[in-house]
């Protein structure tokens, strides 16, 4: 056994929470986190060890798939922009069949199932099929990103509140209603927050400048957040299409549009200058 299996099996549940098995014929839909296996929660990791089967998608890392036994079915099932997957009806009837034959099912999605992830989508599905569901939380792209990145989303006195948009649905019928909705959110001190929005950049720029955004407004690309590959691509939204463009990485990218990401720059700046053998050496005279 090894040390995150001894931990996984160690930690006991809260009192009084009847979440901590999976029941045959039933399917847990579990939020794999952003990235790596130690973002997961020590909830999620316990449900995907009980699985018979294991329905999950593009962005769960490799890692995180030795959590299962040798013996568990595993179906792939991601989607990836621009590239062919399987419609969302026939995953709804894949775990409906699986939950069907008696299997404990794990849904497993990257980031939070709640975030852009169609959770609910599959628990109604599975509900109005006599088919019951849980979900367990998982870090979604956007807290795993800005803490990998080292940019905060909310700041006193610059940050409010933060806004998460899916950018895979900026078309141009979008942006004739978006400068109205996006005034209210610049004015909100609101940092924005795009997933799935690089190929998009360029609507997304055009959408903000006609709702009169400053055009120095930061931005961040944040690609492969929370992975040992991690990418930061800086800009301002005047220059975030050309910036979206110089990306080549296949790796899922995330926008962070706000001064919070000047704060980010600053403490990256900051901590690039601290000498760490002279503090190791003030610490232990």
């Amino acid at each position: 056994m090894n040390t995150l299996d001894g931990l996984i099996q160690s930690v006991k549940p809260i009192d009084g929470d009847s979440v901590t098995a999976l029941h045959p014929g039933e399917v847990a839909i579990v939020g794999a986190g952003c990235g790596q296996l130690d973002l997961m929660t020590i909830k999620a990791a316990r449900i995907v060890a009980q699985a018979d089967v294991l329905v999950y998608d593009s962005l769960v890392s490799s890692d995180i798939l030795t959590l299962v036994s040798s013996h568990c079915q595993r179906h792939f099932v991601g989607k990836r922009c621009g590239q062919p997957s399987i419609k969302q009806d026939d995953i709804n009837a894949l775990l409906l069949k699986l939950a069907k034959q008696g299997h404990k099912v794990v849904r497993l999605k990257g980031g939070d199932p709640h975030i852009f992830g169609r959770g609910a989508e599959e628990a109604l599905y599975l509900a109005e099929h006599n088919v019951r569901s849980q979900f367990i939380a998982g870090v979604t792209a956007a807290l795993g990103s800005a803490s990998s990145s080292g940019i905060p989303l909310t700041f006193r006195g610059m940050a409010r509140s933060v806004t998460l948009i899916t950018g895979t649905k900026m078309t141009n019928a979008d942006n004739a209603g978006a400068p109205t909705q996006w005034q209210a959110l610049l004015a909100a001190q609101s940092t924005l927050v795009f997933y799935m929005g690089k190929e998009q950049a360029n609507r997304i720029a055009t959408g903000l400048l006609e709702a009169n955004c400053q055009g120095s407004l930061p931005v961040a690309f944040v690609t492969n957040g929370g992975r040992t590959n991690q990418i930061i691509t800086y800009a301002t939204v005047s220059t975030m299409a050309q910036a979206a463009m110089s990306i080549h990485d296949a790796g899922p990218t995330l926008i962070i549009i706000g001064e919070v990401v000047s704060v980010g720059q600053q403490l990256a700046m900051l901590l690039t200058d601290i000498d760490d053998t002279n503090q190791y050496e003030a610490m232990y005279a």
